[in-house]
């Protein structure tokens, strides 16, 4: 089967065409600028890039766009639309609604406008995206798969927050986590290098301009660090992570914020940005640490320690430690980040093998970067959310037609 892998943000629309028989992406690219004038940037295997700027109105003139480029004689891989059999579209918040991959149905739409609040820069993308895409495929399955599903699997006293029950109740305020389509994949990839899914204990670790560390035990999920939003947490690109409520109230107080500026100062005005008055970008401060860049170092050290303290954490939390995995920007190829978070843990038996730390980054292969007496294997695994979207999407409306 083929499928289409959708991920709509505010103004833009990325995407894959996977044929599921080996897996294998024939095509991928990214529609950018909707809503003001258009740019789709396509990707074949084998072929230069093609490059096309058209007006893209709202994402259904952006699926259009994408459309006729994939049946394009000249750059497209497939004849007609007809040969994609199902649309998997990454979702970012799914609320109290959603613990796995859905098919798309009126009812599955409404709840879905229901999360706006929890995830309001994303959720109203991904319904246009839908939209968009039901426009253009009227016949053609969907299928949602959400980020906050793998992390549904964690006890109540893990995802509950010290409040009035009654208000957890009624607003569905709970720990939800993110990231999940990523967590999920990384720790199916572990499992499978460990050679078992039952009794094995891994930190999962996707550290990227978003940041979030899960605790999956037995292939299950019983803890991560991004909370109610994907505010929590870490230390981020321009996101505070967890700091102390109070600080919330004073800035406020102190700064005359209303609520709607506070949380955009928390969301776009913090983290490795705010700590280093430089870049949000950890590629920046990397070279801005090796000129001397005091602010930056401290950006950073603050990221390191964090990573470490969550990993002792869970590691108490599990009873034990089998594994740690890095991924994303940061943790596939920001080698000195590993290294600092995983120094000082030689109590759990880590230790990195520091040469092939050094030269794993923009690499495609999982890599061991854990010397051979490491207690504790250190990997990092290269993400793949849009493979599990794309396996979701078959899975799911292969199923219907048995």
């Amino acid at each position: 089967m083929k499928v289409l892998v959708v991920n709509a943000g505010s103004s833009s629309l990325k995407y894959q065409l996977f044929d599921t028989s080996d897996y294998e992406v024939l095509a991928k690219g990214n529609c950018e600028r909707i809503g003001i004038d258009g740019r789709l940037t396509h990707k074949m295997p084998g072929r230069d890039d093609f490059k096309l700027e058209t007006p893209m109105l709202d994402h259904t003139a952006a699926i259009k766009a994408l459309i006729g480029v994939l049946v394009s004689p000249e750059h497209g891989c497939i004849s007609n639309m007809s040969e994609i059999g199902a649309v998997g579209h990454r979702i970012v918040h799914g609320g109290a609604y959603f613990s796995e991959s859905v098919l798309v149905t009126p009812e599955v739409i409404e709840k879905l406008g229901h999360c706006r609040d929890l995830a309001p820069l994303h959720t109203g993308a991904h319904l246009m995206g839908i939209e968009g895409c039901t426009a253009a495929m009227p016949d053609t399955p969907q299928v949602l798969v959400f980020d906050t599903a793998f992390h549904q699997t964690m006890p109540d006293y893990a995802y509950t927050y010290p409040i009035p029950y009654e208000l957890c109740e009624k607003y569905s305020i709970r720990r939800y986590g993110a990231h999940g389509t990523s967590h999920r994949y990384v720790s199916g990839e572990m499992c499978r290098l460990l050679g078992r899914t039952g009794g094995t204990k891994i930190i999962t670790c996707h550290l990227g301009n978003g940041s979030s560390i899960s605790a999956v035990k037995d292939g299950r999920v019983i803890d991560t660090s991004m909370g109610f939003t994907p505010l929590d947490g870490l230390e981020m690109g321009t996101r505070c992570g967890s700091i102390d409520p109070a600080i919330v109230t004073f800035i406020m107080e102190h700064e005359g914020y209303s609520p709607a500026r506070m949380n955009e100062f928390m969301n776009k005005e913090c983290g490795l940005l705010g700590v280093s008055g430089l870049s949000s970008d950890c590629r920046d401060l990397g070279e801005a640490v090796a000129a001397g860049n005091d602010r930056a170092r401290l950006a950073e050290d603050i990221l390191t320690y964090q990573i470490k303290k969550y990993i002792g954490a869970y590691s108490a939390a599990m009873n034990g430690l089998d594994a740690i995995v890095f991924t994303a920007g940061i943790g596939e190829n920001r080698t000195e980040i590993r290294k600092a978070a995983c120094e000082g843990l030689d109590y759990l038996g880590v230790k990195l093998a520091p040469e092939i730390n050094e030269r794993t980054k923009l690499q495609s292969e999982n890599v061991r970067i854990s010397s051979e007496d490491s207690r504790v294997p250190v990997w990092v695994i290269p993400t793949n959310e849009e493979l599990v979207i794309a396996a979701d999407a078959e899975r799911i409306v292969s199923s219907l037609r048995k």
